[in-house]
């Protein structure tokens, strides 16, 4: 993760300097994350840098690059065995998960009051993009279970699973001196494919996710 962050960051300065016309932050955050979904309930923690071109003084194309805790959450469930001859015909078990994300992310920043760089206001802006989720998942099962004798609903194991979604934002800037800002922030990724897993009891329109961040903002133009 950190060889990604210094990418992204040298990637996010190398295009300043092609553009040096274009007003450029780079922002650092920290947040809580909640998992919204029914039988995927969890709460983690993480970390954001962003890449902001500000081409108007409304309006920006952001970059952001996003990494999550392990999310904790447990589900009870039963397995049936495949034959009628199986004793017994249902198990009852616990499955305990492990979750955590990774994002990537794109899309349009539009200040709706005061612009990126207010000198003694705040500014309130919003936004929309894409990401694509990257998603692991570890899940422990209470009791051992026969896979080639009884259908379970979710695997025991660790797997890896992908998710492209539509990112929505609101956040509130505010200036400190010196071209920084500090700023927070209520995001959501909304799912947009499914991708159905084995190792994820809840596939459908899921993982979905909403954070609250807190970070400093610097200007550079």
């Amino acid at each position: 993760m950190t060889r990604q962050i210094i990418i992204f960051l040298f990637s996010a300065f190398s295009f300043t300097n092609a553009h040096s016309q274009t007003a450029f932050s780079l922002c650092n955050d920290l947040g809580l994350q909640r998992s919204f979904k029914k039988e995927q309930q969890f709460w983690a923690v993480g970390h954001t840098v962003h890449a902001n071109f500000h081409f108007t003084p409304k309006n920006a194309i952001y970059f952001w690059l996003s990494y999550y805790s392990d999310g904790k959450f447990s589900n009870a469930l039963f397995a049936d065995a495949k034959s009628p001859a199986t004793v017994p015909q249902k198990i009852n078990y616990t499955n305990s998960a492990q979750m955590r994300f990774k994002q990537f992310s794109t899309g349009w920043k539009r200040y709706l009051k005061g612009s990126f760089n207010e000198e003694d206001k705040w500014a309130l802006y919003g936004y929309a993009g894409f990401g694509l989720l990257l998603g692991r998942v570890i899940n422990t099962h209470s009791v051992v279970i026969d896979t080639a004798a009884y259908s379970v609903p979710v695997r025991s194991g660790k797997a890896n699973f992908k998710r492209l979604t539509f990112d929505l934002g609101l956040g509130v800037d505010i200036p400190i001196g010196a071209d920084i800002y500090f700023y927070t922030e209520g995001r959501v990724w909304i799912p947009t494919t499914d991708y159905p897993s084995n190792y994820i009891f809840v596939n459908n329109n899921a993982p979905l996710v909403g954070m609250l961040n807190f970070g400093l903002r610097i200007l550079f133009q």
